[in-house]
């Protein structure tokens, strides 16, 4: 077992005059499960392919990209594990300091838009080789979409890159099918018919069925056409009733075959249960490693998809919202792997997914359906039909703690509270607090506002009340002082200044200093993007208020964290601007001091009355004798 070929001598080692296949990614070279690049290489690799990895190659000319020669079959291409204009700048647009998916941390190994990058290096080194673009960057850029970073709609990443086929989701039954293909002597121009994929066409090749969305023309121009795109694109993206979607793109039609189903539980078993090695590429240790490795090195991933569905969240559109699991048996044999890791200290950090609570779709009836168009299985409440069952999710957990070496098993994946509630045996809440949690438990209630939760697709802040209020009983009895972390979101499509105000009163009451808070990143590919682009719901056509500007953005941002005298200025601005002057002075209910204030307003302002403050549950320490 060896790491594959990052350099032409590793390959003659192996006895290789080529390589089948060349994979360009714009991460380090970690061959970890955790990693798109590792497990699609490791998959070609498993079915007797040849596959050679260039990772963050120097693009600035098409030299790099030649190190192993033209390849037999086709070149691979990934931006990495997340979108490369993410990597690189923060929700105000500026350039972030670290990358963790770079050897050292260090920035500026990758460029901007990667994919595109690469592929055109690629073309200008070789020509009409067979290329294919996938990853999360290629995946949610398919359709045309809105560009937060160029503040304008940019064209399919699959014309821009002068691809052949973009694979879309997490990929493995997709790159099987067109290597097998290749392999046969199949032209790459003729593969029109993998599911899971898309590819471009002269517009009089364009197939009869399957829904279409407005041109990529008329989204540039219309923001309601964008809005109907990209309902069109999220309704259809189900692998039981998910039909064929087209784009117009000038002259070329750009095509999406319907979803490639998940993989079974006997495939994704066997997925996780190839040869990686685990750990970064040896070449790295003397530049300090790469950070990314740190907080999955010991996890395990037992699931995929996720039926949550928060509109903020490309999961949906990338994983989807089916629910797939690996069995027991496979979790249990990688665990015994990590203990036989030198490094390894006993810890488990996570067993956990997308959400880690889901081992079941969320009913049975989408088993045949599949899921509900254009509904949610959990928001505004759940859905009488929710099978909510922790039994086996539990039973594995124990297992996983009662092995040899291992001290304690974490959660730190994110845990659907709401879901938990609906499950009338409380076994695995009380498990969860007794083992699960290292001190704190990070949950995401993002908002308290109803009319911005609804906008995001979260359930109301009820639910988090009873959670945590039920949170703090159980870690009492288990004689543990543990704590919650909930993250927040500030200016979110639909949280105007009242909103963020009623949210910082609601932290206020509750004793809740959040150390970070998350300002809406319009990425691409989520309803909530949408929403930011055109002011619209695209599920209802209706106008959705966005805080646009720097100084709004930072007003929102700042009354979440109104304690902190940097942001004093800011929350006094905010709240004169609100009408809510009554929240400045020296009351106990004041968000910021200022003595000798004196309100000009006699009401409460615009801001609706608090819903459901009641109860003491936060995160955060508080006087003595008092309850968590």
């Amino acid at each position: 077992m060896s790491f594959l070929p990052v350099t032409v001598s590793d390959m003659k080692e192996r006895g290789w005059d080529e390589a089948d296949f060349v994979y360009v990614c714009g991460d380090a070279y970690v061959d970890h499960p955790s990693f798109g690049m590792s497990i699609i290489s490791r998959v070609l690799d498993a079915r007797g392919y040849k596959v050679a990895i260039i990772s963050q190659p120097d693009w600035h000319s098409c030299e790099d990209f030649k190190r192993f020669g033209k390849p037999r079959l086709a070149f691979l291409v990934s931006s990495g594990n997340i979108d490369s204009m993410v990597a690189h700048y923060t929700a105000a647009r500026k350039r972030r300091s670290k990358d963790a998916y770079t050897p050292g941390g260090e920035m500026g190994k990758r460029p901007d838009r990667a994919v595109i990058v690469y592929c055109n290096r690629i073309r200008e080194a070789y020509g009409d080789v067979p290329v294919v673009i996938g990853g999360l960057e290629a995946s949610l850029r398919r359709f045309a979409h809105y560009d937060y970073w160029d503040d304008k709609i940019r064209r399919s990443v699959l014309l821009d890159s002068q691809a052949d086929l973009l694979i879309y989701g997490m990929g493995e039954n997709q790159i099987i099918e067109i290597a097998d293909r290749l392999n046969a002597g199949e032209s790459v121009s003729d593969m029109r018919d993998i599911r899971g994929t898309c590819y471009t066409c002269d517009v009089r090749e364009t197939p009869l069925t399957g829904a279409e969305c407005p041109s990529f023309e008329k989204v540039s121009e219309n923001k309601k056409d964008y809005a109907l795109s990209c309902r069109i694109q999220q309704d259809e993206q189900d692998h039981i009733r998910g039909k064929l979607i087209k784009q117009r793109h000038g002259n070329r039609m750009l095509v999406q075959n319907p979803p490639m189903p998940p993989l079974t539980q006997q495939e994704l078993d066997w997925v996780y249960s190839l040869d990686y090695m685990r750990d970064y590429h040896p070449s790295y240790e003397k530049l300090g490693g790469v950070p990314g490795i740190e907080e999955v090195k010991f996890s395990i991933t037992h699931n995929r998809g996720c039926f949550g569905a928060c509109n903020f969240c490309s999961i949906a559109f990338h994983q989807g919202r089916f629910i797939t699991t690996r069995s027991k048996q496979s979790i249990i044999d990688e665990a015994k792997k990590l203990t036989h890791m030198s490094d390894f200290k006993g810890y488990i950090h996570d067993v956990g997914g997308p959400t880690a609570n889901f081992r079941r779709t969320s009913c049975d009836v989408q088993l045949k359906n599949g899921l509900c168009k254009g509904k949610k299985c959990l928001a505004p409440t759940p859905c009488k039909a929710l099978v909510a069952d922790h039994s086996e999710y539990i039973d594995i957990l124990r297992d996983l703690r009662r092995l040899p070496k291992v001290k304690k098993v974490f959660i730190r994946s994110g845990i659907r509270y709401d879901y938990m509630l609906k499950d009338k045996d409380d076994t695995f809440f009380k498990e969860l607090v007794k083992h699960h949690v290292s001190g704190q438990l990070k949950v995401a209630p993002e908002h308290c506002s109803a009319a911005v939760l609804d906008k995001m697709g979260k359930p109301h802040i009820q639910a988090y009340i009873e959670f945590s209020k039920r949170y703090f009983q159980l870690s009492s009895s288990a004689n543990k002082e543990q704590y919650l972390v909930p993250y927040l979101m500030s200016s979110h499509p639909g949280s105007t200044l009242d909103d963020a105000i009623e949210l910082a009163q609601f932290l206020k009451k509750r004793h809740i200093r959040p150390e970070q808070v998350q300002d809406f990143y319009p990425t691409p590919g989520t309803i909530s993007t949408c929403m930011f682009y055109t002011g619209l719901d695209p599920y209802t056509m209706k106008e959705v208020y966005v805080a646009k500007t720097p100084k709004d953005k930072a007003m929102q941002r700042a009354l979440l964290q109104y304690f902190n005298p940097n942001n004093k200025e800011l929350v006094v601005e905010a709240l004169k601007r609100a009408g809510r002057t009554d929240l400045i002075g020296t009351r106990p209910e004041c968000l910021v001091n200022v003595p000798g204030f004196r309100s000009n307003s006699n009401s409460r302002g615009s801001v609706k009355n608090n819903r459901s403050q009641g109860g003491r549950n936060g995160y955060g320490k508080k006087k003595k004798k008092k309850t968590r």
